[in-house]
């Protein structure tokens, strides 16, 4: 067996019995591929954040800042680049198999949005 086979065959059984493989692994088009991806690169941050803002302030699609007088979003330049991609990659991914997440994409389009960005909103949604 070449090499390359024998790794992805090791990805697939390790990520089998992964903790967090029975809850991702239900997410739309997220395959083998995608799915090894998103638990090693999400699981730590899964594991040590304790609110849905702090996950995603750290995965960095996007980040809110709000007082009681403004409200900004913006890009994040500074987070885990490497979970911003697991996460955009699974967006990317999941509005061809989710009505919800191909609606949420194609309003974004329609708003004038590039396809990254729109990538982006769809990620933080």
């Amino acid at each position: 067996m070449p090499p390359i086979h024998a790794l992805d065959k090791t990805i697939a059984e390790a990520v089998k019995t992964h903790p967090y493989a029975p809850l991702l692994a239900t997410m739309p088009r997220i395959g083998k591929a995608n799915l090894a991806q998103t638990i090693g690169e999400l699981g730590p941050i899964l594991e040590r954040a304790e609110t849905c803002e702090q996950f995603i302030a750290e995965t960095g699609p996007f980040l809110t800042k709000a007082s009681s007088k403004s409200r900004t979003v913006a890009f994040r330049y500074a987070t885990n680049h490497r979970a911003r991609l697991a996460v955009t990659t699974f967006a990317d991914n999941s509005r061809h198999g989710s009505d919800w997440a191909a609606k949420i994409y194609t309003d974004a389009r329609a708003r004038k949005k590039r396809h990254p960005h729109a990538i982006r909103i769809l990620a933080r949604a």
